[in-house]
Order: structure tokens, then sequence, then C-alpha cells
């Protein structure tokens, strides 16, 4: 994908964040069946500013804020620890947060324009856990700033302590503790409701290792669709009404991959924050993971038409009941992994709440909104996924996110249907 260059981002110091009041020491935070059966993957978010919302690069107009923000999240700044069974949770001990900063030798826009998925791994700070996690940093963030101004924050943990919900959140509730404003979304550490769980599910051994690497070699592109194409498609191509921006994206993208990939019977992996799918919906800040993967079959999906593709997915996201979450639960862990052994689609409608896409009003300054945010995941399988998530234009603009083998990506790249909808390509590597 692209042309090799030399690594463009240099770590230039770290220093550990830590809470500005201290936790109760005895404090600990379990995972649940759903935590662990995310173990293989890790969860990265990155959200680039046109300009630097710190003031200056030493950080120290934003540490107040982020430490009284890390008091509200105990296990943020915890560390994971086994219990005398074996058991994995977190002890909220207040060891802190990772923080590291770079510098990138490139503008912004020429990052996004010329970087690749690989590049952009270098903007977030990782480390496998080892096989004593008990001094080892799960969650890392990492502040790059770009030559002639812009920035990008990088926050990073197991998916196991997280989803992207509780990710976009914690960075949000930073922006506006910054800004002295009231934390929207805070956080919550309640457990699912029993009405998710029953007593032989509610906690399932885990392991302190982690799976192997993915050995296919993968690459990522990056789609951003206009509001005004997808009108334009609906109006020549007559989705029926209730088809959202995501029903036409994920559709359009499947069958695109299913061509690709030369397959007549196609399942992919649907995945549904559920939060608000309860009859009493969580919080968006609940901590942790609140994901539903189900599987969704069609035969000869490259030959289908999107309306007709479209309407499959619509019916299956709309009929998400709490007994078919339920049921989904409590097979996690059946797979190796959540992400990729089969293509997933990941859905994050969720995060446009009254029309504003969460994590693009994650604003530190006034008038300083992100360009950009890409959402990673680590230690995907061979079919690999596709996010559809909210563009920062609003409307029903949408950035598509495909991980696939790298030949795959290529012929996505040029592939006419999806250049039909006029999608501006970013983070592709392409020169």
């Amino acid at each position: 994908m692209g042309i090799a260059q030399e690594n463009r981002v240099e770590v230039k110091s770290m220093l550990t964040a830590v809470s500005s009041k201290p936790s109760r020491s005895a404090r600990v935070h379990p995972f649940t069946a759903l935590d662990n059966a995310m173990s293989p993957h890790t969860l990265h978010v990155i959200v680039y500013y046109p300009r630097s919302p710190f003031g200056s690069f030493d950080l120290d107009s934003v540490r107040i804020s982020l430490s009284e923000l890390l008091s509200m999240y105990p296990p943020v700044v915890g560390r994971v620890a086994k219990t005398p069974d074996g058991i994995l949770e977190v002890k909220c001990n207040d060891a802190g947060l990772r923080t590291l900063k770079a510098k990138v030798c490139v503008g912004i826009d020429e990052w996004l324009r010329s970087a690749d998925g690989h590049d952009e791994s270098d903007l977030t700070a990782w480390g496998d856990m080892p096989e004593d996690p008990s001094t080892w940093a799960p969650f890392r963030l990492q502040i790059n700033e770009f030559q002639g101004g812009g920035v990008a924050i990088g926050l990073s943990c197991p998916h196991r302590q997280a989803d992207a919900t509780t990710l976009t959140v914690l960075l949000k509730s930073w922006t506006e503790a910054q800004r002295r404003r009231c934390i929207v979304h805070p956080p919550s550490f309640s457990p699912l409701p029993s009405i998710l769980t029953d007593d032989t599910d509610a906690v399932k051994p885990n392991s302190a290792t982690i799976s192997k690497p993915i050995s296919t070699k993968t690459a990522t592109a990056t789609f951003r669709f206009s509001s005004s194409s997808f009108k334009k498609y609906i109006e020549e191509d007559g989705i029926f009404p209730k088809a959202s921006p995501f029903d036409v994206f994920a559709a359009l993208f499947w069958t695109r991959v299913a061509l690709v990939k030369r397959k007549s019977h196609d399942r992919v992996c649907m995945c549904v924050d559920f939060r608000r799918l309860l009859p009493n919906p969580l919080p968006y800040g609940f901590f942790g993971n609140a994901l539903n993967f189900s599987s969704l079959e069609m035969t000869n999906v490259a030959d289908q038409g999107i309306v007709h593709v479209a309407r499959l997915i619509n019916d299956h996201v709309t009929n998400l009941t709490v007994e078919k979450i339920r049921s989904d639960l409590n097979r996690v862990g059946e797979q190796e992994l959540m992400y990729g052994g089969d293509l997933t689609i990941v859905n994050m409608e969720h995060m446009i709440v009254e029309g504003d896409p969460m994590m693009y009003e994650a604003v530190f300054e006034d008038g300083v909104r992100p360009v950009h945010v890409s959402y990673r995941i680590g230690n995907v399988g061979g079919e690999g996924v596709i996010m559809v998530m909210p563009s920062p234009e609003k409307g029903f603009g949408r950035v598509v996110s495909v991980t696939l083998p790298e030949e795959e990506v290529s012929k996505l790249l040029v592939d006419q249907e999806i250049l039909r909808f006029e999608p501006k390509i970013i983070l592709s590597g392409v020169k």
C-alpha cells in the first residue's frame, strides 16, 4: 500500500498522569464474560485537530483537567491483577495513565493524505500485556504534534477493558473538564443488567495470554462519503424509506468485499452497541464493553443489489431484541476472534446523539473541532473488518474504514461501484 517510508513519528518523552483524588485502595473492577471474549483484540482511537488545542507542547495547560478526569475513572489508572483462581481483574490502585508526547515530521494534511493504517499505529502507544501485568499500564495516551500545527491524540487499551464508546466518552469528557463544562456522560461502573446475564454466565474463566497475532498481512483504507453523495444515491437507486446511511454503506461494502473475495455464500458478523437498545437503556458512560455480535448470512451476496442487501441489514439490526442480545452474549467466547473470523461490520450509528456525532464534539477549544477520528482494532482475523462511522460534516455523510488483506484493499480502492459515491479516500497510503 504505497511507497515504503521511514518512520515519521518520533516519541520525545513519556510521563505518568495520575488522578487528582485517590480511589479506595480495596476497589476492584471485574471483567464480564463479554470483556474476556474481547481479550485477543486491542482498541485504538485517534482524534485529529487542525491546530493544537493545548497552546504549548508541554501539556501543562491540560494536565490538571486530565488528572481531575482520571479521578472519575479508577479502572483507567489501575493495573490488571490475577486472583488466586487465575481470574483477571483490575485493581484500582491509582498507578496512573502512561502518557507519551511525540513529533510528526509532516503536516496534518500531508499525513491524512499519504499515511496508511500501519503509519497511523505510530500515533498510539501500545505494549502487549506481560505474564505478570501488575506494573503494566493498560491505558496509554499519546499526544502527537504535526509539523506546522495540528495535533493527533491517540488513546489505546486492551479491548477487554473498554469498547469504542467508552474511549470516546473518556476523551470527550476530558475536553469538557478542560473547558470547565458539565461532564455530559459521567462514567458508570454498574454491572450489566440481570436481563442480559444469568448465574452460569456471570463470570467465565479467562487467561492472561493473548492470542497470537494474525499472520495475514492486512491494510486499512478510509473512505469519507458526503451527505450529498448519499442523497444522490438514494434518488438514483430508490432505497427504501427506512434505510439508514449505515444500511446503505454496509450493504455497499459487503457486496464489494464479497466480490473481491469471490464468495458465493457469505456470512458476516454484525457488531452493534446495545447500550440504547435495552428497555432501560444503559448510559453512554457505561464503562466496559456493551457490544452485540450476531451472524447474518446471504447466498450470492456479490450478485445482489445494494437495495436488497440494505433491507436485509436493516431488518437484522432493527430486530435485535433483549432475548436475542442475551442469547448472543451467552455464546461469546465460542469463537477465537470476535473481529475478522467472519467479515465483521461495525455499526456506530449510536454515536450520533441529537444529530451530533459524539466523537466530533470532543472540543478542547471553542471553534477547534476534530477534522477526523479514526478507530482501529488490533489483531483482527483475515476476513476483515468494515467500520461505518459518523462523519464530521454531520447529516447523512459517513466515514467507512476497511481492514482487509492488502490485495483486497487495493481492489476496493479502484472499485467503480464504490467510486460512484465520490468518496474522499484518506489514510490508505496512496500517493
